[in-house]
């Protein structure tokens, strides 16, 4: 119950459903009361913002002090597994498999396999429970796109019991303890990921995947116009900032909690 109410809360905090909101109170105001100029400077602002957010340079400006934190991962250190984390995803047995992975799971598990490339002695472990009315977990759907691109079945593991990243730390430190390992999540997501796995008294070594925040160049047209493609940019920023501020408020400390609780 928790869990849906974080996420919901979350969800709802998010540039498009909040300014929306906001846009609805003015129209509110505007119809049903005599705060007329209220309502107008709430519809006004809401757009503004909503103009702002969807505009590259600002979209992106807002997402790059995350991504930079961690390069590319090209080192040569030893490890003995390669964690993926889970993100979106679906089920259709029709699909190509990997149809099944939305918005930033793709890149995650793509990352991933060219990491086991260079670490072919490694195994892959992915992350993440059935969400929703799913008859397959997170996991197993990334795992079975993981063998499409050429991972051996026997070179994978699956954790599909995680809900959060900090559960899926904790199912990782159970299942390998202290032996070395990459951490593959989306560059805008791996600064939160990397803290929940160092309180979890592992030392992980940091793989992004799925940059986002555009710095070379592109057309002036991309720069100028809004489109609901930087929208998204802004949203990452903002969805990771909020998780970042509720991971200071709790504090967490999860060397002293068990999955699931």
């Amino acid at each position: 119950m928790f869990f849906a109410l974080k996420k919901w809360i979350g969800a709802m905090l998010l540039p498009l459903p909040l300014l929306l909101s906001l846009m609805a109170a003015g129209l509110l105001l505007l119809w049903f009361s005599r705060w007329q100029k209220s309502g107008k400077i709430l519809i006004s602002a809401s757009w503004l913002l909503l103009l702002l957010l969807s505009l590259q340079p600002i979209a992106d400006r807002l997402l790059l002090p995350l991504e930079r934190q961690y390069p590319t991962w090209n080192g040569t250190e030893p490890v003995d597994y390669i964690v993926v984390l889970g993100g979106g995803y679906t089920f259709n047995p029709n699909w190509a498999p990997s149809s099944n992975l939305l918005n930033n799971s793709l890149p995650r598990v793509t990352e991933g396999v060219r990491q086991w490339r260079r670490y072919p002695q490694a195994k892959m472990i992915f992350t993440g429970a059935a969400a929703g009315f799913n008859r397959r977990s997170n996991a197993s759907v990334a795992a079975a796109v993981a063998e499409s691109l050429g991972v051996p079945h026997d070179a994978i593991i699956t954790l599909d019991q995680p809900h959060d990243t900090g559960e899926e730390a904790l199912a990782v430190k159970q299942t390998i303890g202290q032996h070395p390992f990459l951490l593959v999540s989306s560059a805008n997501h791996l600064p939160r990921a990397m803290h929940f796995f160092q309180s979890a008294g592992m030392n992980p070594l940091a793989a992004p995947a799925n940059q986002l925040a555009i710095t070379s160049p592109i057309s002036v047209w991309d720069r100028l116009l809004p489109s609901p493609y930087w929208l998204s940019h802004s949203e990452r920023a903002i969805y990771e900032t909020l998780g970042r501020v509720w991971q200071r408020l709790r504090g967490d400390e999860l060397t002293s909690a068990e999955p699931g609780q």
